[in-house]
């Protein structure tokens, strides 16, 4: 730089002219001694100096900030790549794991299951799909020679099939213990909820107990030996439509005591194998049973119904009590039949009506 483009240059010629200006302008008044006039003028110099200080110390901070400015970018820039990066790493984990699934060695199934749950976890925008590509194994074609209706108890103990059924067994149960463990518990308010759509699956000792969870899909679903839902919480509606609670290592039991349901449950034509408990559940929306088979035991002891209620063609084979906490005005009865040799429990405001062939019918006097 030139030394007459120089700010310092220019702040060092005003301040001499203005030193000598003031101090000759104050030198003509007799008044004014030559010290003074000195003083002052020196004062005007130094004001010059001064200012020009500032001005260096303002330009000094504009240009650390523009500094630190251009740091926090190439930082976040950083870390963009980094995420990237991460994000890239995932998607590599993801694919690979999703492409083991369809290996011939069981070992490598689990193994990828739990490559997909790991990576769930540290990532939880992964989740839903995690959970997603769960299901969907599930929802391959699978059988067992214990699920065979025909089985006596001790028979369906002991049987076994081919080593490749058990072993296909064992990663379906895998998947199914990572599906809960994936899913948050029913007291985490602020938890998300996740879906999961088991259309059609072949599900053994199904245990969703204490989790929350959003949409369910368990439409025409073979539900073996015992299915555990106690204390879960829906937030979406849940589709039990024509699933069958089926025999397994043992007989399918249902298990459904001090679930909610926020919004509608639908079990229309479902099958129960043996006990069907639901007791302490609470229905807060509208809730459909037509159709049903209660084979075994059915237990709605407690149960809130908040919402309509069809219990319309329903057919309960054993023990029977549905004594509500609470019914709706729409509680819906229409050929809901019970055995008459059963201990048969009914709220207040129902009766039965014999019927032939040793069933009886579920009638409501509330308006007659």
């Amino acid at each position: 730089m030139k030394l007459w483009r120089s700010p310092l240059a220019w702040t060092f010629l005003a301040s001499v002219v203005l030193l000598a200006g003031v101090g000759g302008w104050l030198l003509t008044d007799p008044a004014t001694s030559r010290s003074d006039a000195l003083k002052t003028g020196g004062l005007a110099g130094g004001a010059i100096v001064a200012l020009y200080a500032l001005w260096l110390n303002d330009r000094r901070r504009r240009v650390e900030e523009r500094r630190q400015d251009i740091e926090r970018q190439r930082h976040e820039l950083e870390s963009q790549r980094a995420e990237l990066d991460r994000e890239r790493v995932a998607d590599e984990r993801f694919a690979k794991a999703v492409e083991l699934l369809g290996h011939a060695a069981d070992q490598v199934r689990v193994g990828a299951m739990h490559a997909l749950a790991g990576l769930a976890r540290s990532r939880p925008e992964y989740t839903q799909t995690v959970l997603d590509v769960l299901c969907s194994y599930l929802r391959r074609p699978f059988d067992h020679p214990r699920y065979k209706a025909d089985l006596e108890r001790k028979e369906r103990d002991g049987t076994r099939g081919t080593p490749e059924q058990e072993q296909e067994l064992q990663v379906r149960l895998t998947a199914q213990r990572l599906i809960t463990e994936l899913l948050p518990l029913s007291t985490d308010v602020e938890a998300p909820s996740y879906d999961l759509d088991l259309t059609g699956a072949v599900l053994e000792y199904f245990d969703l107990s204490g989790r929350k969870i959003g949409e369910l899909l368990l439409r025409y679903a073979a539900l073996h030996s015992r299915t555990n839902l106690n204390n879960c919480r829906f937030t979406g509606p849940a589709y039990f439509t024509a699933a069958g609670a089926g025999p397994g290592r043992v007989l399918g039991s249902f298990r459904c005591c001090g679930t909610v349901f926020e919004h509608f449950a639908w079990f229309s034509g479902t099958k129960f194998a043996t006990l069907a408990d639901f007791t302490g559940t609470r229905f807060l929306s509208r809730t459909k049973f037509r159709n049903a088979e209660f084979n075994g035991d059915a237990v709605f002891t407690d149960v809130v119904a908040a919402d309509s209620l069809d219990l319309q063609r329903i057919s309960f084979g054993g023990q029977t009590d549905l004594r509500f906490a609470s019914l709706p005005k729409s509680a819906s009865l229409y050929n809901t039949l019970v055995r008459s040799e059963k201990d048969v429990r009914l709220p207040e405001g129902w009766a039965l009506e014999e019927l032939r062939d040793g069933e009886s019918r579920i009638v409501s006097k509330v308006g007659k």
